[in-house]
């Protein structure tokens, strides 16, 4: 089916295309994702929308399904570049331009990507829906290195066969999410390498979660109508205070308690076994 995260009109149709002919989602895994802008130029940030909008919208369209077939699972594919995210709330969505601007928005978007899975978490907590942040680990793939120019392919290439992983050694992370029983606890956790891995305080601040949250409702141009949950901040601080990820000098952000981490992972080989993982090709912004 086709789907084009740039674009909110497409990421609608092919919800509705979806809940059409899919009496069931019993698992949804945002896998899709940019890194730079390429020779595209658009009046929004790109990357932040690839990478973090279009999904949550698809996200929201998709809950009735999730909800009615609970317990499910959402599991977003985030990354360690996440650590270097801060996020601007005054300049979420301008224009990316540069490579240097695009390493900085992509890490951005990573960031979007682990506090929308622990503010969903906290949304959707008693519905049977849990969602995790997944992170694959550096894997081979067109991700960055089909951004970079010609003559220097044949030399990355040879490089990247040796040190980094497959794409089905990349899924290991995601399946583990998607499909690991016991770990329901664990809902809106960050994992890598099949385990529950800590994040910075910026990626654990429940306020900058929930108030992301805010912002990408508007940037997915969701109307009240089309959101059950309450938007009323669970949080509530003085507006005069800026957030810790916008601010030079933020102050101790609010997080939570870390969960205690699962004993140990299973063997996954009899699970990978038994599951084809089918590469589709990245999503082309229009």
């Amino acid at each position: 089916m086709a789907l084009d995260l740039a674009s909110l009109a497409s990421v609608r149709a092919f919800a509705t295309a979806f809940l059409r002919s899919e009496p069931r989602l019993d698992i949804l895994i945002h896998n899709a994702g940019i890194s730079s802008c390429g020779q595209t130029r658009e009046p929004f940030n790109l990357l932040l929308r690839v990478n973090h909008i279009g999904p949550f919208l698809l996200t929201h369209l998709l809950l009735p399904r999730l909800k009615t077939c609970a317990p499910s699972r959402v599991v977003v594919v985030a990354s360690a570049a996440h650590r270097r995210g801060r996020l601007d709330f005054t300049r979420l969505d301008r224009p990316v331009v540069g490579w240097q601007q695009e390493l900085r928005a992509y890490a951005d978007s990573k960031l979007a990507n682990v506090l929308f899975a622990r503010e969903l978490a906290t949304q959707l907590e008693g519905t049977g829906v849990t969602c995790y942040a997944a992170h694959p680990g550096p894997v081979n793939s067109d991700l960055f290195l089909r951004h970079v120019p010609g003559w220097l392919r044949p030399l990355l290439h040879p490089l990247a066969w040796l040190v980094l992983r497959t794409p089905g050694g990349g899924a290991q992370t995601p399946l583990y999410c998607a499909l690991q029983e016991g770990i329901e606890p664990l809902s809106g956790r960050y994992f890598a390498n099949c385990h529950v891995e800590e994040v910075p305080p910026a990626a654990r601040d429940d306020r900058a979660a929930h108030r992301l949250w805010v912002a990408s409702k508007k940037l997915a141009g969701l109307g009240l109508g089309e959101d059950a949950e309450s938007d009323e901040d669970p949080h509530p601080e003085d507006s005069g205070t800026p957030s810790s990820l916008s601010s030079p000098h933020p102050e101790e952000p609010t997080v939570s308690e870390p969960y205690p981490s699962p004993q140990s992972p299973p063997d996954l080989s009899k699970v990978t076994h038994r599951i084809w993982v089918k590469a589709e090709p990245e999503p082309q912004a229009s």
